[in-house]
């Protein structure tokens, strides 16, 4: 399964053990940037093609990570059919997805430790949308907003 990845100078080194902990956990991680640590670089340049991708079903999720999540967050959740939301615990990693369909997770590399963000993504990708009727209600509300002009 072909997870999205990305991060700026803030989350370089996260990203970079977190693709290898995606191919431990049978994951293929497919990797947006920065593809090399470079402190003037700017998180939106590696979230937008992400979020793009996970849109259009080109990967089946999304982890984005910057120094503190925030601004990760805030890009991805700009483009039309991406939720995201930057998850600090465990409890939120799974039911983000199974009641809200999330399907980027941001992460802060200067704000949680490893071992920490290795639940938060394991817990993330393997949740499943429930998709109660009261979900299903609530995403197309999301969904009229999204396709209404600005």
């Amino acid at each position: 399964m072909k997870i999205g990845i990305c991060a700026d100078h803030g989350g370089f080194e996260l990203k970079e053990k977190i693709k290898s902990f995606l191919v431990e956990n049978q994951f293929e991680p497919v990797d947006y940037g920065a593809m090399e640590l470079n402190s003037a670089d700017d998180f939106p340049d590696f979230v937008i093609p992400l979020a793009k991708a996970v849109a259009s079903k080109e990967v089946f999720r999304g982890i984005a990570i910057c120094g503190s999540g925030v601004g990760a967050c805030v890009v991805a959740n700009k483009i039309p059919g991406i939720r995201a939301a930057l998850i600090t615990d465990y409890f939120s990693a799974h039911q983000g997805v199974e009641d809200d369909d999330m399907n980027l997770i941001c992460l802060g590399g200067r704000v949680i430790g490893y071992a920490m963000a290795e639940e938060l993504v394991l817990a993330f990708l393997n949740a499943k949308f429930i998709g109660a009727e009261r979900h299903l209600r609530r995403l197309g509300k999301i969904r009229n907003l999204e396709d209404r002009p600005s």
